[in-house]
């Protein structure tokens, strides 16, 4: 049986970003999820949580039942 395929329109970070650069990120997720590339998407830390801000996704890998995702973040909602 293959691996189901999940559609995401935001990232959910579940505070497991990690930082590559000053605005570039990387997330890794359980299972194949397709995201768009390089169209503004909101970020979240928990699915039902505030929208901590915006993001590109510029690079979507899918490698051992896993989603790695490369992430600019272009604006950030403060969280006070």
């Amino acid at each position: 049986m293959g691996m189901p395929l999940e559609l995401n329109t935001m990232i959910v970070t579940k505070g497991r970003e990690s930082r590559l650069e000053e605005n570039l990120f990387s997330l890794e997720k359980e299972g194949y999820r397709i995201y768009p590339l390089e169209i503004p998407v909101e970020v979240r830390k928990t699915k039902d949580g505030d929208v901590s801000g915006q993001a590109l996704i510029k690079k979507l890998e899918l490698v051992d039942s896993k989603t790695i995702l490369t992430y600019q973040l272009i604006a950030l909602k403060s969280t006070n």
